[in-house]
């Protein structure tokens, strides 16, 4: 998985917005970006949901969320109506982001790992987490950009 330190790789890909790119996520701030395996079951919901709810708070903080998995976009937008989720989810169906920013899970590249990236608005890599446990997650990550934000590093 990319480090910390290392410039965000530059992606686009189609997602619940349209056709998406890295530097037009990081106009709003920071970015959590945060990869998970499939979308409508119970992990991911779970933590999408976590996610969802914390949004004002990332957002207190400067900072957007955004969900990537290899699912196909309709699977996606029928997640996020489900669940009302108000941030954006990425299809890497072709498995481009996942190979740039090291989340792929196994030899057969079927998924993505349960992995986050925190990329400042100038595209470098704050924080990164690998395979985390769905609940609680989303809050520690909160947790972790208020202490960077409260230190002056993001």
């Amino acid at each position: 998985m990319i480090g910390v330190g290392e410039r965000a790789p530059e992606f686009s890909a189609p997602s619940t917005q349209g056709l998406v790119q890295l530097k037009d996520l990081l106009r709003e701030g920071a970015l959590v970006l945060y990869f998970f395996p499939r979308a409508m079951t119970p992990g991911c919901t779970a933590e999408a949901t976590e996610f969802n709810e914390l949004l004002p708070e990332f957002a207190a903080l400067g900072t957007v969320v955004a969900g990537v998995s290899v699912d196909p976009l309709p699977r996606l937008e029928r997640f996020r109506e489900k669940h009302g989720l108000e941030f954006v989810l990425i299809s890497d169906q072709e498995r481009s982001i996942g190979r740039v920013y090291g989340t792929l899970k196994g030899a057969n590249s079927s998924s993505h790992e349960r992995d986050t990236v925190v990329i400042s608005q100038t595209a470098e890599i704050v924080l990164t987490y690998r395979q985390v446990k769905a609940r609680g997650h989303a809050r520690k990550v909160l947790e972790d950009i208020r202490g960077l934000s409260e230190a002056g590093k993001l």
